[in-house]
């Protein structure tokens, strides 16, 4: 697991290497479960014109017997079942895929594939949560490719601050009753707190729970006493509403970490505060004794 993590800045040089040039589409469904989905919320947030839904909800909900010209199918594994239901619903899709041959690029009415480049994964992800970030910057116009350049050198410190906040979070942990694990973020930060908590519920099975800073503030923050709460901050919109509900909650009782990239501006944000959670993972559940991330399911959700 440390070594996919390390793994990242990599891999998503591979990915700026090898992508051809593309132009995702706006004002269309963008489809996936997990991870994939997460990262186009990131995008939603951002203001950009596109209408992210979890591939089920979509295919059983709100698509009826409709079957709209154009759609964007996210999967890293090109094998999530909901999000190969879903190919039926498009007269043509993209694929947004870690594999060009899997069955969501292989489709007759396949498009385009925008292949990730993020290598191997065994693990929760990280490269591919990376790469897709990557992608849906670089098809929306708003390449990061030189702002990445120097991100190896910021490996180290990402690796340190996840293992410190994994032994405060494990000495809270032994020393207290804990009432909630929560992670909040704002704006496109929103998916990585979605993330996450994603990251830290399959590798520690500790039940954690992503959440915007808003939807924190109402209702949630009554379970404050003795809680974890770890925000995802940036210097955005509600960079001061972060601070105030901060000071809040801890005279309440909450143990509150925070997690921010300061060289980065928000948008950006979502590539590097998403980093520190993949070696929080690592560490906090090696501290537990955890020794296998897929347990009670699979890597790949496949309905049957």
């Amino acid at each position: 697991m440390l070594d996919e993590i390390m793994q990242i800045p990599a891999y998503a040089r591979q990915f700026i290497e090898k992508s051809p040039a593309f132009v995702l589409p706006t004002g269309t469904p963008y489809l996936g479960m997990g991870s994939s989905y997460f990262s186009c919320l990131a995008f939603k947030y951002m203001g950009v014109d596109i209408y992210p839904e979890t591939a089920a909800e979509y295919y059983y909900y709100l698509s009826g017997d409709s079957r709209l010209p154009m759609g964007v199918l996210l999967s890293q594994s090109g094998k999530s079942s909901e999000t190969l239901w879903c190919r039926e619903r498009f007269s043509k899709y993209i694929a947004v895929t870690n594999d060009r041959e899997s069955p969501l690029a292989s489709y007759a009415t396949v498009e385009n594939v925008v292949e990730l480049y993020a290598g191997t994964e065994r693990f929760s992800s990280s490269k591919t949560y990376f790469n897709t970030l990557l992608a849906l910057f670089k098809g929306f116009g708003l390449d990061q490719a030189e702002k990445i350049a120097r991100l190896s050198d910021k490996m180290d410190n990402y690796n340190k601050q996840g293992k410190e906040l994994a032994e405060k979070i494990f000495d809270l942990i032994q020393r207290r009753n804990i009432a909630g694990f929560y992670i909040t973020g704002a704006g496109p930060n929103v998916a990585t707190a979605l993330q996450a908590a994603l990251i830290l519920s399959e590798t520690t099975k500790l039940g954690f729970q992503g959440m915007s800073l808003g939807q924190y503030d109402h209702g949630p923050k009554e379970t404050a006493a003795n809680s974890i709460v770890i925000q995802v901050v940036s210097r955005g919109k509600e960079y001061e509403r972060s601070k105030k509900t901060r000071e809040m909650i801890s005279a309440a009782g909450a143990h509150v970490f925070v997690v921010e990239e300061p060289d980065a501006g928000e948008l950006e944000s979502v590539l590097y505060n998403i980093i520190p959670f993949n070696f929080l993972g690592y560490y906090l559940s090696e501290l537990l004794g955890v020794k296998e991330t897929f347990v009670v399911g699979k890597k790949i959700t496949e309905v049957k």
